[in-house]
């Protein structure tokens, strides 16, 4: 059964301080009672510790905007790849049983990577007939593509089981995360940071053009995740990104257009730019069940110019 979300409920964001976090709060900071904890308030991999916490505080619905995402750093690192799997696996479950202790509602976000992975290269048909529907829906078979992937479908895995459980829960998958940047001193700059900020001191640049996927305004992501659980809908997994597919450089390139940039972008294959993680060669989320977001061209012309940069 839904219940109804009430405006003098208490939410809880775990991450507070990171770039989805901060965004999350400025959304409904306006109008709902928060609760905002990062590291410094609490350890989500310190069960007892976490559960406590949240018992004594009691909120209504808790958003889980924590997580690894060193991606390349713990494909190959044993000790980044258990610090990955307690982050992004089994403290979801910590989380999960809290949430279902104080009969909260979760929220949780999760990755497109967790699709793209050995099953879908070795059948061709399959990933044929995924393009052709338009990307990667949210019932179809999940294989993540490398370690970080492998954590993040741990995590979601902890939160579908406890739903046969009862937890009330909305899993979240997005992609290519854009936007402010948060005030954590491990918040990483976007894609599209990184590009301006190399485009001061080069005349030329090389950018992928071979992966493509959905970029995800974080201020569009925090407002979508706030008339999800206004809405009443249903509980279960949701694809939440802003629209059209596009390649980095296809990206890169529309970023420079915006921005009045004079420089030469040069489309290069995957293995110009080795990376110890595996990164899909499509992973495009195709949203079945929500109003879609708009282009990602119209947020990122919003960023640059509420940025100035």
């Amino acid at each position: 059964m839904l219940i109804p979300f009430g405006q003098n409920d208490k939410i809880l964001i775990l991450g507070a301080r990171g770039n989805l976090g901060g965004q999350l709060a400025r959304v409904l900071g306006n109008q709902y009672r928060l609760l905002l904890w990062d590291r410094g308030e609490v350890d989500i991999t310190d069960k007892e510790d976490l559960a406590e916490k949240i018992r004594e505080h009691k909120p209504h619905i808790i958003i889980n905007a924590a997580a690894y995402n060193a991606v390349d750093k713990c494909e190959n690192d044993k000790q980044e790849f258990a610090l990955a799997q307690r982050l992004n696996g089994e403290a979801v479950g910590y989380i999960a049983d809290a949430a279902l202790a104080v009969g909260a509602k979760l929220v949780h976000y999760s990755t497109d990577y967790v699709f793209g992975g050995w099953s879908y290269r070795e059948n061709g048909g399959m990933m044929d007939k995924i393009k052709k529907q338009g990307g990667f829906r949210e019932d179809d078979e999940v294989s993540p593509v490398n370690r970080y992937a492998e954590t993040k479908r741990a995590g979601e895995e902890e939160i579908i089981k406890r739903g046969k459980n009862g937890l009330k829960y909305y899993l979240i998958r997005t992609s290519w995360l854009f936007g402010p940047q948060g005030e954590s001193d491990l918040a990483k700059p976007s894609f599209f940071d990184t590009m301006l900020k190399l485009s001061e001191t080069r005349e030329s640049l090389d950018a992928v053009d071979e992966e493509v996927s959905c970029f995800t305004y974080s201020p569009d992501l925090a407002r979508a995740t706030k008339e999800l659980i206004e809405g009443e809908r249903e509980y279960g997994i949701y694809h939440i990104i802003n629209s059209d597919p596009v390649s980095w450089y296809g990206a890169a390139k529309e970023l420079f257009s915006l921005a009045g940039k004079k420089i030469r972008l040069n489309p290069v294959a995957s293995d110009k730019f080795p990376r110890p993680a595996r990164r899909p060669k499509y992973s495009v989320l195709k949203n079945t069940k929500l109003k879609p977001l708009r282009p990602y061209k119209k947020a990122l012309e919003e960023y640059l110019k509420n940025n100035q940069l």
